[in-house]
């Protein structure tokens, strides 16, 4: 009889669609790269999905966030992108939080009960504190690098951190898990070297921001506010959902 996932299922078979069905996975950071993270797996039957993410939905979120229209801007982005889940796949379960990962709140995730963790946040301590905590409760991680100030989502690669060249974040991330003892991570990363920012004060987030009002974290908290398009954020996303599939039906 076919259903919603036929045509998954044509590839996976019916015991792959299964462990789809039965897997957890947190996403934290449901913007450019993750809300394409989520997409693909509430569409490929991920049964359980932990998303977290506390920002809302803004006006310059329109140009690339799969959950970004008129209707949605001002709305918390992970209540709408558990609506848009729910749409897909009203037999899903999805967990909602309504916060922002840090090493300070990390004790309130028990990552144990996931199978897989998917790092799509743009802060270095709590990128860290996932990997870390990850690598203590024997949890899969893949951890979306800098997709910010690029334009070719064809150089875009899907491989181990310590592999990677050329993307700044990367090397960061290289120096500090290294320190931490940290041998390996899987990562999506561009060989693309960053386009630098054109200096136009109209479209300055931190001289002009429009964030909705009340929204805690804004994005003029950060020290440089990256140009991004449609269509790396994207592909990024989807390549770690692509790597994440895989993993969950080879099991």
């Amino acid at each position: 009889m076919l259903h919603s996932f036929s045509r998954t299922e044509l590839l996976t078979g019916r015991d792959g669609l299964q462990k789809l069905k039965g897997a957890r996975v947190a996403v934290f950071g449901v913007g450019g790269v993750g809300g394409y993270v989520v997409e693909a797996l509430a569409r490929s039957g991920v049964g359980t999905l932990d998303i977290i993410d506390d920002d809302k939905v803004c006006l310059t979120n329109l140009n690339r966030q799969v959950i970004a229209t008129r209707k949605t801007v001002g709305k918390y982005k992970v209540e709408v992108m558990k609506e848009r889940i729910l749409e897909i796949n009203p037999r899903a379960i999805v967990n909602t939080y309504q916060t922002f990962y840090l090493p300070e709140n990390a004790h309130e995730f028990n990552f144990s009960q996931y199978d897989y963790v998917v790092d799509a946040i743009d802060t270095m301590s709590g990128k860290i504190a996932l990997v870390m905590q990850a690598q203590e409760s024997g949890t899969k991680i893949i951890s979306s690098m800098g997709a910010g100030n690029k334009l070719h989502p064809e150089m875009l690669e899907l491989a181990d951190l310590y592999s990677t060249s050329m993307c700044p974040l990367a090397r960061t991330m290289r120096r500090e898990l290294k320190k931490r003892g940290v041998k390996k991570l899987t990562v999506v990363y561009s060989k693309e070297k960053p386009i630098k920012p054109k200096n136009e004060t109209v479209a300055d987030c931190k001289v002009a921001c429009i964030c909705p009002k009340d929204t805690q974290r804004t994005c003029t908290i950060r020290r440089e506010i990256p140009g991004s398009v449609s269509f790396v954020p994207s592909a990024a996303g989807l390549i770690m959902a692509g790597k994440i599939v895989r993993d969950l039906i080879s099991e």
